[in-house]
């Protein structure tokens, strides 16, 4: 027979797992994949001020995860951009795989939500949320991969990164800041022309490069003259050392 103080202790055991199964079956319906593993689940989401095990916690499943993001984004740039060249893949590739961009996706399946982390750790600061964020998204992917392969990661990765690309093309005016840099560091404002147009009428890509005064910034590349200025400020705020 069991007293009352320990049926109320089984029923409050029982309502905690029925709580987290419903709240990791919500996460599976959002994602619209099923675990057959739910360990790899689980493990997606413990930081490791709660394990300090490589296996018991997220670390090595995001580093899985930032990998097969990279695979899987850099192949849709390839068929995004048939005409495209290294330079314009890898500046794409960057803004979409970057940690700011990805705890926005973070934040849209709301992963913050099944972190399991220990209570000393401040989430109220934004940029310990954000990085948080992103490493979960990154080893949820992780995890999806070790448990049903690259298919369901690509889908996953499709239906969020992929979906939101224009976003993440367009969240910074580089062009702003980088003239703002010349103006405080007095130095001559950039000069943006462009370099060169190719492709199909359709969907044309555009060159662009910055000169500021006798030095001239590697090639930004966009379907439009001004996507195209946008990452070439980018490139030469990242060449002249700048803070954006």
């Amino acid at each position: 027979m069991y007293t009352k103080i320990q049926l109320k202790l089984f029923v409050k055991i029982k309502q905690y797992i029925l709580d987290r199964t419903e709240s990791v079956s919500y996460l599976e319906k959002k994602i619209n994949y099923i675990f057959h593993n739910k360990d790899y689940l689980s493990q997606a989401f413990t930081h490791k001020s709660l394990n300090h095990n490589p296996r018991n916690n997220y670390e090595r499943l995001e580093f899985l995860g930032d990998a097969v993001l990279d695979i899987i984004v850099s192949r849709e740039l390839m068929r995004e951009f048939p005409e495209g060249d290294e330079g314009l893949l890898t500046q794409r590739r960057a803004s979409l795989v970057q940690k700011p961009f990805l705890a926005s996706i973070g934040h849209l399946l709301d992963l913050m939500t099944y972190l399991k982390i220990d209570k000393n750790v401040d989430l109220n600061i934004k940029k310990i949320a954000e990085k948080q964020s992103a490493n979960l998204f990154e080893a949820l992917i992780g995890a999806i991969y070790l448990d049903g392969g690259i298919k369901p990661c690509r889908k996953l990765i499709l239906d969020t990164v992929w979906a939101h690309r224009e976003e993440a093309w367009k969240s910074t005016n580089y062009k702003g800041k980088l003239i703002e840099y010349c103006h405080s560091n007095s130095i001559n404002n950039p000069i943006f022309y462009v370099k060169d147009i190719f492709g199909p009428d359709h969907k044309k890509t555009f060159e662009i490069q910055v000169k500021i005064g006798t030095n001239n910034f590697p090639p930004g590349f966009g379907s439009n003259k001004k996507e195209a200025e946008q990452i070439a400020a980018q490139l030469a705020l990242e060449k002249l050392g700048a803070s954006y």
